[in-house]
């Protein structure tokens, strides 16, 4: 990274302000879309750009101690390197590496400039989104440009919220099968043709035992 890029970023990040953070956490078992209002007003003018959009934050995944390494140590080598990770594998079932993904949706982008303050248009934005009570949506001030860091910013709040659950809902069901078992259930409960494939599922996971007692009472159920 150039230096004046270098320099962009950090003056992004130091100036970015998460105002809202979204109230629920991020789906553990699935994909969640926040929704974003990025205000950034305009030097020299008294205007505002206001952006709205949404970012999909992808299935949270637990990275092993040698795929972490595998990324993080490329290029090392030598007795450190083997060090760190021997510590990684002897410390394995006290540590939960997650990995993130997120997606900008910028085909969403609705961007429109707003004659007024900046404080003025915080309280607009403020109303307007306590008004529509959305639990996935955001509010942050930062800069014009580079303002996709500004959500980066924003994105690494809303993990940081969202971490603690992800680790106790992994460690408990790393695959997810659990998860996904439990929406099978209550979806064949109300839908008896689905019990077919709820079997075969609990069958192929060789999770059938465990479950067999509550799938054939759901069976025998009305």
């Amino acid at each position: 990274m150039s230096g004046d890029r270098q320099f962009d970023f950090w003056y992004a990040v130091n100036n970015t302000h998460v105002l809202i953070l979204p109230r629920n956490r991020l789906e553990t078992f699935g994909t969640s879309m926040v929704n974003y209002h990025l205000l950034t007003e305009l030097m020299d003018s008294n205007k505002v750009r206001i952006r709205e959009g949404r970012i999909e934050a992808y299935r949270p995944e637990i990275i092993t101690p040698d795929n972490f390494t595998k990324t993080m140590l490329e290029g090392f080598d030598g007795p450190a390197a083997a060090q760190y990770l021997e510590w990684l594998r002897e410390n394995e079932s006290q540590l939960m590496i997650l990995k993130y993904g997120f997606a900008i949706r910028k085909q969403e982008i609705n961007d429109h400039l707003v004659s007024e303050t900046l404080p003025v248009v915080i309280d607009q934005v403020r109303e307007a989104l306590a008004e529509k009570d959305d639990p996935l949506s955001a509010m942050v001030v930062g800069v014009d440009e580079p303002w996709e860091v500004c959500l980066i910013k924003l994105m690494q709040e809303v993990v940081q919220q969202s971490a603690p659950k992800h680790a106790l809902d992994l460690r408990s069901d790393p695959k997810g099968y659990r998860h996904d078992i439990e929406k099978d259930f209550a979806e064949a409960s109300l839908n008896r043709a689905k019990l077919s494939a709820l079997g075969e599922k609990l069958q192929k996971l060789g999770l059938f035992e465990e479950y067999e007692d509550r799938f054939y009472a759901l069976v025998r159920s009305r």
